[in-house]
């Protein structure tokens, strides 16, 4: 993969050059110290150090500027004759040539690792982001799998159960009736599992909810949650009732969250 951003690896503004100059102004101190024992020795070596850190830090053109600044300098206090340019000698041409080359050489070195390694973290956070994708796609298709399941087990429940069904409710957070839910009743009402009584605000009333007592059968449309429910169903004359064990059941679709309550015994 071609990352062209890889050179863009060095900070920006001026914060750099601030770092450059103190870079540029500490070598030149730390020779000048060492000057009464190094004398004319070794005299771009501090400034090669601090070249090479520039660049590590601050990128290739702040480490060009200390490599030339540092060049002057020690070419003019710590390469004899001191303090005079007008004078060049073979410590001049030694400084000229061996200074500049390696410290070329060794700030192309690190220019091309940093690089190297800025390019290797772009690819890390571009892996990193797609791996997420990645998760969060598979995390989407697992939880719409999952829906479809619990929807083909709501259909096989009420196909099941078609003729012990009380009513459906669904539940619905913002208190609006679900248009969804209410063809999905009108539509069940065509084939017979839900008959003809008035569908309310989110349920719909099965083949037995007309057995029912209306004081459980209020009771129930108003209150209703997964587990038993016990309530009385006509037995014999109109007015004469018995207990029944009812279940309710809980079913969590893409169309939203439905409650279906089923008389338990054989109609």
């Amino acid at each position: 993969m071609k990352v062209r951003n890889s050179k863009r690896w060095a900070p920006r503004g001026e914060h750099r050059w601030i770092i450059a100059g103190a870079a540029l102004l500490t070598a030149a101190m730390i020779r000048a110290m060492l000057h009464p024992l190094l004398g004319d020795i070794m005299p771009g070596t501090a400034f090669l150090i601090a070249a090479v850190l520039v660049e590590y830090y601050c990128g290739l053109v702040p480490a060009f500027c200390v490599m030339l600044a540092g060049l002057c300098i020690a070419d003019y206090l710590f390469v004899p004759p001191y303090g005079r340019i007008d004078v060049i000698d073979t410590s001049d041409i030694h400084l000229l040539v061996s200074y500049p080359l390696i410290t070329i050489v060794v700030i192309v070195l690190v220019e091309r690792l940093r690089r190297a390694q800025y390019r290797a973290e772009l690819l890390a956070a571009v892996a990193q982001s797609r791996y997420e994708m990645l998760l969060r796609h598979d995390n989407e298709r697992l939880l719409a799998s999952r829906a479809t399941d619990e929807m083909h087990r709501m259909l096989h429940h009420i196909a099941q159960y078609n003729r012990s069904l009380i009513l459906i409710k669904a539940l619905d957070p913002s208190g609006a009736p679900p248009s969804s839910f209410v063809a999905t009743a009108a539509t069940s009402t065509s084939n017979g599992v839900i008959d003809d009584a008035p569908i309310g605000a989110g349920i719909a009333y099965g083949a037995r909810h007309a057995e029912v007592h209306q004081d459980d059968l209020a009771r129930v449309s108003d209150r209703l949650t997964p587990g038993h429910h016990r309530m009385r169903l006509v037995s014999g004359g109109r007015n004469e009732w018995r207990p029944v064990e009812c279940v309710c059941d809980r079913f969590i679709t893409p169309s939203g969250e439905f409650l279906i309550l089923r008389a338990e015994d054989s109609a």
